[in-house]
């Protein structure tokens, strides 16, 4: 279409003194066209489900939807999650059109640019309204799952009065391909989670071309078998759309609603077909659109009369939560600041004396636990002190000494309790906890073995990257889990882990040192942790009381040196710090001065200030011999011990046998720490004497 022919409505304030009722297409469309303009202006993006699920948003967002865009936070809002992230256009054409402050027409303009409130994906934490990060697709449905469980839960502590809003998110066959989705359907109708409605964009197109290529899937039948509540509606036809919504509302179950759409609606040559799915259109089909859609607007600029009737659908809720503040504001002080103090994820006042006197008694009665058994005696006392605390393992409960005895279990349509069944679902379980996380008022935890992290590993970047404090409480850390063998060894999963951007990762070495970094998951707001935790029983290292909280350095000196300058540092963490703690009896016996550094969790000391970092790692070739012990790979350890540094654990995967039997194979032993570092030690004083020598990183194993 030429620019000539395009009318010339100017930016939005425009009024005019009779100006028309904007029809229900006109709002449609104004979604499709900011969707397609804004692509074309970044030549990237995803055009095909914004113009083919713009009805469905249309009257979602005009007739169902509670939510208030001067109060983006309010905390009986629905929650909308748009789980197909690619399709971010139709998220933030919905937020400019109903008027959230943060996306303005200029951000509209700015999609995918650096630092704009449009990303390409919807980002939780950059733009106001967005409820979760999502693209990876089905993390949105898990997380909506998550949301709709904490929505029962808090429903069941304050009562409909204060909580009582609905779970709405839209998926994508690429969604309903992943296994996180069947983890998080089945446990989701189990749980008749039915404030949980979920619209499927069916167009039956993926990037390779119809999705016929790849599956056959009845998708309303696998709904119905998971529990579900499930409907068909032409995604064309408002009032059926309508219908169909209201209708899932009243259900006892969760409900799916299959939208049969036309991805890439109103593109002349393109609708129907993959080449609207993950490309602009191009300039020659863009103009074709607006001769489709008879939208004869330049780029960015949607009519006053369409844009009114937007703002107006936009204030539809505001007398809604005004009513809402009234029955908030009712409430006595002390359940208002409860809730509050919950929403924001605070602590109560006062935890740190109760927490800081199980320590001590920790101290003083010097218990030989196995770090998952100190764990659970940690969560007796967490979970009381913390009643928000919602945990859950993956059929593992016993194993990972997960549920606190006065924790009750959560029940189909009973959800009065605090612990989660959630069965062999370990990656739902992860993306389930992150939507509890982010729709506030609980702190979740999960559990499960080590080696199965790799199971939800997608989800856990995805707290890390969410900044959300989600806790993963992770046993049978090494081959100290024996006969099982090495499908059960976690050899290489630590070293994974500790390389991700703003994880936690703590490896205790006993139960004082497993509280401690407890103790530190709760208090790091705005990060998720994981506790790898051991199997076997382990030797109390930490036998004298102390108030403060050694493992918040990250690392710290156990033992120093004594009988002159240090000479050995051995390194360690978890059940090996005590094999590290013996070594250095013996070596000091035989005039070596040697210090053991317990290092629970790296990332925490990595950004501690450089004098404390210099002081706890000692000197280092060639003034001193540095000896990292750990029942895991090597990677990442060189940055401590360096070039000429002793690492003694293992190089490859582990093998099947008894525990004790598989440390002796592998000489993760005192007896080998012992030789090893006495061995560098000479080889430290010949090299002394011949300035230039190395030692080179012996990695024994």
């Amino acid at each position: 279409m030429s620019l000539a022919r395009l009318k010339p409505v100017v930016g939005e304030d425009i009024q005019t003194d009779a100006e028309p009722e904007a029809s229900h297409e006109e709002m449609v469309n104004a979604i499709r066209m900011l969707s397609v303009d804004a692509i074309e202006k970044a030549k990237s993006g995803h055009p095909g489900l914004p113009m083919g699920m713009a009805n469905v948003a249309t009257v979602l967002w005009t007739q169902f939807l509670k939510y208030d865009p001067s109060q983006p936070r309010w905390e009986d809002r629905d929650r909308f999650i748009l789980s197909a992230g690619h399709g971010s256009m139709l998220l933030y054409s919905l937020f400019y059109l109903t008027g959230f402050e943060d996306v303005t027409i200029d951000e509209i303009r700015n999609f995918r640019q650096l630092h704009s409130k449009t990303p390409g994906h919807p980002e939780y934490g950059v733009t106001a309204g967005v409820e979760t990060t999502t693209g990876p697709l089905a993390q949105g449905l898990g997380n909506a799952v998550g949301m709709a469980l904490a929505e029962r839960l808090r429903n069941s502590r304050w009562g409909s009065d204060i909580v009582d809003h609905y779970t709405y998110c839209i998926v994508g066959d690429g969604c309903l391909m992943e296994g996180l989705s069947q983890e998080a359907i089945s446990l989701a109708g189990y749980l008749r989670l039915h404030k949980l409605i979920v619209l499927w964009d069916d167009n039956r197109i993926s990037i390779d071309g119809p999705t016929c290529m790849t599956t056959g899937d009845n998708q309303i039948a696998r709904f119905e078998a998971s529990g579900w509540h499930a409907e068909m509606v032409n995604g064309d036809d408002p009032e059926a759309v309508a219908q169909v919504i209201a209708k899932a509302r009243l259900t006892d179950r969760p409900s799916f609603i299959a939208c049969r759409t036309t991805i890439g609606k109103g593109a002349p040559t393109k609708q129907g077909t993959a080449a609207t799915h993950g490309a602009p259109l191009g300039e020659k089909e863009v103009d074709g659109v607006r001769e489709t859609l008879d939208w004869p607007y330049p780029p960015f600029v949607v009519p006053p009369h369409i844009l009114a009737a937007w703002r107006r659908a936009g204030q539809r809720s505001i007398e809604e939560r005004k009513a809402w503040g009234k029955r908030f504001d009712a409430l006595c002080d002390e359940k208002k600041e409860e809730f509050k103090r919950t929403s924001r994820g605070e602590l109560a006042p006062g935890w740190q004396k109760p927490l800081n006197e199980f320590k001590k008694r920790l101290a003083d009665e010097k218990p030989k636990w196995a770090t998952r058994k100190a764990s659970g005696q940690a969560l007796e006392i967490l979970t009381a002190e913390f009643p928000e605390m919602i945990g859950g393992s993956a059929d593992l409960s016993e194993s990972c000494c997960a549920k606190a005895p006065d924790m009750n279990e959560l029940k189909p349509g009973d959800y009065s309790g605090r612990y989660i069944h959630y069965g062999v679902r370990e990656h739902a379980m992860a993306s389930i906890m992150n939507g509890m996380a982010l729709h506030g008022g609980f702190i979740p935890y999960g559990s499960t073995f080590f080696v199965f992290v790799d199971y939800m590993r997608a989800s856990i970047r995805m707290s890390a990257l969410m900044k959300q404090r989600v806790i993963y409480v992770c046993t049978h850390d090494s081959i100290g889990v024996g006969e099982d063998g090495p499908t059960h060894h976690p050899s290489e999963t630590i070293a994974g882990l500790r390389v991700m951007p703003n994880l936690l990762v703590f490896r205790p070495a006993d139960a004082v040192e497993t509280f401690e970094c407890w103790v530190i998951a709760l208090t790091e707001f705005d990060m998720p942790s994981t506790l790898v935790l051991t199997r076997q029983a382990v030797p109390p290292v930490r036998t004298d009381h102390v108030s403060v909280n050694l493992c918040a350095r990250g690392a710290y000196v156990l033992h120093e040196a004594t009988g002159g300058e240090r000479e050995v540092t051995i390194f360690a963490t978890g059940s090996e710090v005590h094999l590290a703690v013996q070594a250095r009896e013996r070596l000091q016996a035989e005039g070596i001065p040697t210090a053991v550094v317990s290092m629970p969790c790296w990332k925490l000391f990595d950004v501690q200030p450089d004098k404390y970092r210099q002081e706890v790692l000692g000197p280092k070739w060639p003034n001193g011999v540095r000896v990292a012990v750990e029942a895991a790979i090597a990677p990442g350890w060189d940055k401590y011990i360096g070039e000429n540094g002793v690492f003694i654990g293992l190089k490859d995967f582990s093998l099947s046998g008894p525990g004790p039997d598989l440390f002796e194979y592998f000489g993760i032993t005192t007896d080998n720490i012992f030789a090893k570092a006495k061995d560098a030690v000479a080889k430290r004083r010949v090299a002394a004497r011949r300035p230039g020598a190395g030692l080179g990183i012996d990695v024994v194993g």
